[in-house]
């Protein structure tokens, strides 16, 4: 279970910087796919992103990287998007 309440699932991201509910693409490493923020990190990673991966394999291989972002859709702070 998520920070948001939402059951974990691929597409899920971590993020303290943006709001619940925020829709991201990471397009250098996964072209159009949207993610959304519903999970929150350690207070001491502000301006990292966290993508949940189903196997801790895969999440390990992944790593730590430096890679492009976009914002799709901004949520608002006070909006909590469960969809």
């Amino acid at each position: 279970i998520a920070a948001s309440g939402a059951t974990v699932y691929w597409g899920m991201i971590a993020s303290n910087a943006y709001p619940f509910g925020t829709q991201i693409r990471f397009p250098d490493l996964y072209g159009d796919k949207i993610f959304v923020v519903k999970d929150r990190m350690h207070t001491r990673y502000q301006s990292r992103i966290d993508i949940w991966f189903p196997e801790y394999s895969r999440a390990s291989r992944f790593g730590l990287r430096n890679t492009r972002i976009e914002i799709v859709r901004l949520a608002k702070p006070d909006q909590l998007s469960l969809k």
